[in-house]
């Protein structure tokens, strides 16, 4: 009944939050100063917008990077899907451009939110590097017949993409997919195969979260994996694409992100609304435009999300040498050719420093000049990928590292 009762709140809002967002649309016409002007017909316009969105999108953001600099110079780009599954496009940004860049496979996190989360990142990559993304679905739309999908599944497309883009391919995972990409290329290692990347960055990624275990590591371990199935797993209702699948619904997600920081989030709506009745359009424009991606939630197959809890929370398969996709063993010091970076924020509560650079203790096969990790200062979880400090302090020695092993 978990998303039965989420979908009836969110009907019975409905209607409220479309005459909210009309009014506001009738408050913020161009009307005489005297009227728009006045305090109190501000603090109307200002709450019904506030009201208007109380509520969460499941439908993706459009990226909307249509140009980037080349060489200085400006360059068209544009999306297009080089492969798809039910679950991901592979999607490409491509440029205008014949100046011939580095391949970068980004691997977006499946965690709640869709690949635009990761637009900041993409946008910075854009310039020095020819660009892919892993553009996952929302599981709701996704039909029943095409079966389940788990963490095996997640390993096998990211195997899947890099053969179809080749041996000069790098990786970019960001946050989750960190366990899945080490274990697609170490068994591509350990299966001596011709298509292996040629580095792959790994950015607060849970490689081993016995070390410093934050919030998230604590409530994953606390409860055994039945509670999990019980209370956070739902069924995608009859009026979707997906009905019947079951889901980790992305609202869920959502409300345990904003829980371990509800003070932040409780201010920056506050600030919101006394820059809305100020008339503070930029800084108002700034809020909305980040929490119109925050709250654009997807559903995640109920498997995927399961196993990642099991393998990467509580067994913590990978750094004890125990994890298995596919009837194979997942041995990270079977990598030797794959170059591997790590990078960390230091104030990250979501993946605290000293998980992902795990990673490279793992990865005995590697010669040390192959290895290269950077903690990040000064940043949370978010920073670590996206920012001011993520494009001029994290990127160029990301961009260095890529450019070495090229």
């Amino acid at each position: 009944m978990l998303y039965e009762a989420y979908q009836a709140q969110s009907d019975v809002m409905g209607p409220f939050r479309i005459m909210a967002q009309a009014t506001t649309g009738m408050l913020n016409q161009p009307w005489p100063a005297y009227f728009s002007e006045n305090p109190m017909i501000r603090g109307v316009a200002a709450a019904c917008e506030m009201i208007s969105r109380a509520g969460m999108s499941h439908a993706r953001p459009p990226f909307g990077l249509d140009s980037t600099l080349v060489n200085g110079k400006t360059v068209a780009v544009a999306e297009e899907i080089t492969a798809a599954t039910p679950f991901c496009s592979l999607l490409h940004f491509a440029k205008d451009s014949k100046v011939k860049q580095p391949r970068v496979l980004v691997v977006a996190p499946m965690s709640g939110h869709f690949s635009t989360l990761l637009r900041g990142t993409v946008e910075t990559l854009l310039t020095d590097h020819d660009v892919w993304i892993t553009d996952w679905v929302n599981a709701r739309n996704i039909p029943l017949t095409h079966g389940a999908w788990g963490l095996d599944d997640f390993i096998e497309t990211i195997v899947d993409f890099v053969h179809l883009l080749g041996p000069d391919v790098h990786i970019v995972a960001v946050c989750q997919p960190s366990v899945p990409v080490l274990a697609a290329t170490a068994l591509m290692a350990a299966a001596n195969d011709p298509i292996q990347p040629r580095s792959m960055v790994l950015m607060g990624g849970p490689i081993d979260t016995r070390v410093s275990p934050t919030q998230v590591n604590e409530l994953a371990m606390g409860k055994p994996i039945e509670w999990f199935e019980q209370s956070v797993i739902g069924t995608v209702p009859m009026r979707y694409p997906g009905a019947f699948r079951r889901v980790y619904p992305g609202f869920m997600q959502l409300a345990g992100f904003m829980t371990m920081n509800l003070d932040r989030h409780v201010n920056a709506h506050v600030d919101l609304f006394k820059n809305l009745i100020k008339g503070d359009d930029e800084s108002a424009e700034a809020t909305k435009k980040f929490y119109d991606e925050y709250t654009a939630v997807m559903d995640l197959p109920a498997e995927f999300y399961l196993e990642t809890i099991k393998t990467v929370f509580q067994d913590y398969a990978l750094p004890l040498g125990k994890m298995v996709s596919r009837n194979r063993m997942v041995e990270p010091k079977a990598i030797e050719r794959t170059a591997l970076m790590t990078v960390e924020g230091e104030r990250d509560d979501i993946c605290a420093p000293g998980q992902t650079v795990a990673a490279h203790d793992l990865c005995t096969g590697l010669a040390p000049e192959k290895k290269l990790h950077h903690l990040q200062m000064n940043v949370g979880h978010y920073g670590v990928f996206n920012g001011k400090r993520w494009r001029t302090e994290t990127y160029p020695k990301v961009r260095e590292f890529i450019r070495a092993n090229a």
